[in-house]
This record gives C-alpha cells, sequence and structure tokens, in this order.
C-alpha cells in the first residue's frame, strides 16, 4: 500500500506542478490573460503541499526523486496537451531518469537517530 500512496502522490505532485508551469506558461507566452497565472499559481502551490504528504520524512530525497517523475511528466504533458514529439533519446532519458527515482525513493534506507 505504502508504493501505490508514493506513486500516486508523485502523479498528483507532477500533474499540479507541471500544469502549473504550463498555465504559467501560456499567460505570458501565449498571452491567455492573467487567469491563466493565477490557476498556475494556485496549482504551484498545491504541488508544494501534495509533495509533504509522501511518506519519506526527508524533504531532499523526495525532492530528488520527484525530479525523475518531473522529467518524465513534463515529456508526457508535452506528447497528450502541444503534440510534442519526443526523439528515441527523449525517451531514453525520461527512461533513466525513472529509474533513478525510482532507486532514490523505494530503496532501503537505514533508520538514523541524529544526536
Amino acid at each position: 500500500m505504502t508504493t501505490l500512496r508514493i506513486v500516486t502522490l508523485f502523479a498528483l505532485a507532477a500533474v499540479a506542478e507541471i500544469g502549473g508551469a504550463w498555465l504559467i506558461w501560456q499567460s505570458v507566452r501565449e498571452n491567455r490573460g492573467w487567469l491563466f497565472a493565477a490557476l498556475g499559481v494556485i496549482a504551484l502551490g498545491a504541488y508544494g503541499f501534495i509533495a509533504a504528504f509522501q511518506p519519506d520524512a526527508h524533504f531532499g530525497r523526495v525532492l530528488a526523486a520527484y525530479g525523475g517523475v518531473f522529467v518524465a511528466g513534463s515529456l508526457a504533458w508535452g506528447i497528450v496537451v502541444d503534440g510534442f514529439r519526443p526523439t528515441v533519446w527523449d525517451y531514453v532519458g525520461s527512461a533513466v531518469a525513472l529509474l533513478g527515482a525510482a532507486i532514490i525513493i523505494l530503496a532501503p534506507h537505514a533508520t538514523t537517530t541524529e544526536a
């Protein structure tokens, strides 16, 4: 169940962060108006809260692993929303990033106490 929770939270965080950044991009680069920017800021704020619900207590580890999810999620967003056509190297890089994220977040970690 923990792995399902981790994956679900990463997916929700990806949608919030990538969607928020996309909304701001649309506002600024595509002149879609300030409503898009405001919604983007709200989505980016939601991303921060979603990430905080990860079961791992280490901020750095969660954000490092999220980096791999962000790489793959950004390419997927581009394909679905913007009609982006990735190269084979985009797919390879995305797979490597996801593998790295999985290693970081799912590998066994020793519990340590700090003095």
